[in-house]
């Protein structure tokens, strides 16, 4: 009862929250599909069931599920490679069932594992890449489709040339409006942030998109040359009918079930949607105010049941999508109705009011995806990370600049490489520490010493002068390799021939593989004195 009162308190919140998310996902829905090679309503469909057949299911607070650009090159090479879009909606469905036993198989603790480091990283790519990305269609060069996130580009272009060509093409209006809608956005936040009450609720974004129509509008007006073309505006299937929209839906071709390629299509889908979802949901817990924790199982089955049914019904695969959960989160949306809500709102426009959602200019939804971009990726965030040591600067800016020269699973991949690394390192540092006074030295394992200490043990110990006493501690250890136990021993062996006398302290000692006795037992059977 209490959970229904909060939805219904949040409501408020949520709503407008949905109505932000709604003006992001439905251009990205449209682009990615478009970028996929795939109809275009396929796009709208995976928005609508990642808002409320996913929002329903998920444990996520703010997450927000939609077609991924991450997924756009997987599910181009699978059209090309399968007989017809119905035999991929199959793979879809495969990838569906598959997600669904990952979640079961409790899979979902890998997100666990991606240092925080790395999460800032993507996050701060995606808003760059956003940035970079819109800067085109915000002064109406709209070669590329509005939600690629990929370095090089379907039009054989690349991030960066793709800004030139578009300083080349600059269409007047287009930039007008880009440039309004942006400065709106900075101000009204700033206007909203000292006010109280039903002002906050108004959405930035609806604000901005009535904007952009209006000096479209007045354009056209005073001179309809100068007014925006059609390739500058949204471009939506439009049903003349029920029977027409209903067409739009697409089923699977269970004829293709056995055909090899789908399956390797679904299982690939799977994977990858999967790792997406993941690190999108740990992004997402990472940009909740609340800092509440997503159960990823869970998320893994709901994303499961979404695939499935996005499948079943002619969309495309879906994941969690950083992007619209951010712009969620910045829109000051409390509960998972802000999600479900932007389903619906995508379901209704697309059923109701095609025709007005088709004068929306792309330039004016480029400015709320670059203002989403700079959220993510504000420059004192680099300075915090930097402030942090190398540690942790490095592997963030490697996963930033990584993701924005390939893609994002790449760039974690690689920032997750650097940042284990530099674990290993300071493990590796602190992981052996040793002192001497004259003759007398103090040789103390703590933490987990690995293979990785061993050329330091060795050469210590090689380097203990004859006649020396040597005290080797190891009850602060809790893992040590048995190379370096039978380093230790072999010492302890030689070492009466130099006049060596070796000492080792295990009590308390709690090693998680051997056990106290069996550490003693290594060590003092070859007359180590324990």
């Amino acid at each position: 009862m209490n959970i229904r009162i909060n939805y219904i308190k949040s409501i408020a919140s949520d709503f407008p929250s949905a109505m932000v998310v709604y003006l992001v996902a439905l251009p990205l829905c449209l682009g990615i599909a478009l970028g996929s090679n795939t109809p275009l309503f396929s796009g709208i469909i995976a928005g609508i069931v990642g808002g409320i057949v996913i929002g329903l299911l998920s444990g996520s607070h703010k997450s927000v599920s939609g077609p991924a650009a991450g997924l756009t090159a997987i599910v181009v090479a699978a059209i090309a490679l399968l007989p017809s879009f119905e035999a991929f909606l199959v793979s879809v469905f495969i990838c569906g069932v598959i997600q669904l036993i990952l979640g079961f198989a409790h899979a979902g603790v890998i997100g666990d594992y991606i240092p925080k480091s790395v999460i800032k990283g993507m996050l701060a790519a995606i808003g760059i890449i956003l940035i970079l990305k819109q800067m085109p269609h915000f002064v109406g060069y709209d070669k590329d489709y509005i939600g690629d996130q990929t370095f090089l580009q379907q039009n054989s272009e690349n991030t960066f040339t793709g800004i030139l060509s578009a300083l080349n093409s600059i269409t007047p209006t287009a930039i007008l409006i880009g440039a309004m809608c942006l400065a709106f956005q900075f101000l009204w936040g700033s206007f909203a942030e000292r006010k109280q009450g039903w002002i906050k609720l108004i959405p930035a974004p609806l604000l901005v998109v009535l904007i952009g129509i209006g000096i479209n509008e007045i354009v056209k007006i005073q001179s309809i040359a100068y007014g925006l073309r059609t390739e500058h505006l949204v471009n939506i299937p439009v049903a003349n009918s029920a029977k027409e929209f209903f067409s739009f839906f697409t089923f699977p071709d269970w004829e293709a079930f056995a055909n090899k390629p789908v399956w390797i299509s679904g299982v690939t889908l799977a994977l990858v949607a999967s790792l997406e979802t993941l690190l999108g949901i740990e992004a997402t817990d990472n940009l909740d105010p609340h800092k509440r924790i997503t159960p990823t199982n869970r998320e893994l089955k709901a994303q499961g049941v979404g695939n499935m049914i996005s499948g079943l019904i002619g969309g495309i695969p879906l994941t969690s999508v950083v992007v619209r959960s951010s712009a969620n989160i910045n829109a000051g949306a409390k509960t998972k109705m802000s999600t479900i809500f932007h389903g619906i709102f995508l379901l209704l426009s697309v059923a109701f009011v095609p025709q007005i959602l088709k004068i929306i200019p792309l330039s004016a939804l480029a400015a709320i995806l670059i203002y989403t971009g700079y959220k993510l990726a504000k420059p004192a965030l680099f300075k915090d990370f930097y402030k942090k040591g190398w540690d942790q600067f490095l592997p963030f800016v490697a996963t930033v600049i990584i993701i924005l020269l390939t893609d994002l699973l790449v760039g974690v991949l690689a920032g997750l490489a650097i940042g284990l690394f530099f674990s290993a390192r300071s493990n590796y540092k602190t992981a052996v520490f040793i002192v001497n006074d004259n003759n007398n030295y103090l040789i103390r394992l703590r933490k987990d010493v690995s293979i990785l200490n061993k050329r330091g043990i060795k050469s210590k110990l090689n380097n203990v002068p004859a006649k020396s006493n040597v005290l080797i501690d190891v009850t602060k250890a809790d893992y040590i390799d048995r190379d370096i136990i039978e380093i230790i021993n072999d010492f302890a062996k030689l070492a009466p021939a130099r006049d060596v006398n070796v000492e080792l302290k295990t009590e308390g000692h709690n090693d998680h593989r051997f056990g106290k006795p069996k550490v003693q037992a290594e060590f003092s059977k070859n007359g180590v004195a324990v």
